[in-house]
């Protein structure tokens, strides 16, 4: 065997023995007590009056990423809707009208989804839930619906859509700008309305997060009946 294979042989343990020396070494440098960011984070819970501690690293803590994670949402659904040549996409029919057992089984769930989106974005400040999932159950009935055959009501118009989609990222933005005109830092919430703003950003998040996830899903689904109409 050549110098050069029995390197190339070498090689990958040479790499795994040094990436295990760097996680002995940064495990053997942790302290034997370490508080983590418990502290901070019950902290800050208080001074904001949320509750749940998942809510508060998310929108208070780690504004920063969570605005990011919309925004890629956001611009990632544009991308798809760009690049789809039926402009028409998400304001037709996908499928036929469904059968009597699924009608009535979506007659029952997407209801019980709406109050159940309703109540995760509610009890996000105290328990588990907020806008993600509240968002992703939004949209599960937003895609049930479509599966069953029904398409945009008339009454919803393309601008609502488009607001739907953007009003979420839009208001994020502009409340993490307020507190840079009120003298404070990106995303310094003020002391006297900051749970407000929160719910606000959750509320709109979660509306926005669903139509992003419905507009994905209609982007990507396959052209139904011509016959069926809108």
């Amino acid at each position: 065997m050549s110098d050069r294979r029995r390197l190339a042989a070498l090689l990958p343990a040479i790499v795994a023995a040094a990436v295990l020396a760097v996680i002995v070494r940064a495990v053997w440098s942790l302290p034997p007590e370490a508080e983590g960011l418990s502290v901070a984070v019950s902290r800050v819970a208080a001074e904001s009056g949320i509750d749940n501690k998942i809510t508060v690293v998310l929108l208070d803590l780690r504004g920063y990423d969570t605005l990011l994670e919309v925004a890629v949402l956001m611009l990632a659904t544009v991308a798809v809707l760009s690049l789809r040549e039926d402009r028409d996409a998400l304001y037709r029919r996908i499928s036929e009208r469904a059968a009597p057992v699924l009608a009535a089984l979506t007659r029952l769930l997407v209801p019980l989804a709406l109050v159940v989106a309703v109540h995760l974005v509610w009890v996000g400040a105290v328990r588990p839930g907020g806008a993600f999932q509240a968002g992703a159950v939004l949209g599960a009935a937003g895609i049930l619906l479509a599966l069953s055959g029904y398409a945009r009501p008339q009454w919803v118009g393309r601008g609502a859509m488009r607001s739907a989609l953007a009003v979420g990222l839009l208001t994020f933005l502009g409340i993490a700008m307020l507190s840079i005109v009120a003298g404070g830092e990106l995303l310094e919430y003020p002391e006297q309305s900051r749970k407000t703003l929160i719910l606000v950003i959750e509320v709109l998040l979660t509306l926005s997060i669903g139509a992003s996830l419905v507009s994905l899903f209609l982007s990507s689904a396959s052209e139904g009946p011509k016959e069926a109409g809108r």
